[in-house]
């Protein structure tokens, strides 16, 4: 069974960095695509990142101040986020998935997340 734990969270003011780490159970990694969404209170879970299939894309508004990245050795992911803003607050969630017809294709596998508050 997948199990994917996130952790790096807190609280940060604006302008800070914080850097979110995803551990996961067996090759996931090294197998799928993988990626990193939020979830704003209120608002639906979306899309900030993924790696797959030989592509790394970011939403419009990260872009620039966020970072993908994997450990494949370590079995670990990454977002290494700079210059937060307060719009970045949200529950940060890792998951795995698949690359084709020019988009990332989620599976429906949630661990727990972790918490981001960017706030003064």
């Amino acid at each position: 069974q997948v199990q994917l734990v996130e952790s790096g969270g807190g609280l940060v003011h604006p302008g800070g960095s914080l850097t979110l780490s995803c551990a996961a159970s067996g090759m996931i990694f090294k197998i799928y695509a993988v990626a990193w969404y939020r979830q704003a209170p209120g608002k639906e879970r979306e899309l900030v990142a993924f790696v797959g299939g030989g592509t790394t894309d970011y939403a419009d508004s990260v872009k620039g101040r966020f970072t993908i990245s994997k450990d494949i050795a370590g079995n670990r992911l990454y977002l290494q986020m700079n210059s937060l803003k307060p719009e970045d607050t949200a529950v940060y969630y890792c998951n795995y998935g698949t690359y084709y017809s020019g988009r990332y294709h989620s599976h429906d596998y949630w661990g727990q997340g972790t918490q981001v508050t960017v706030s003064s």
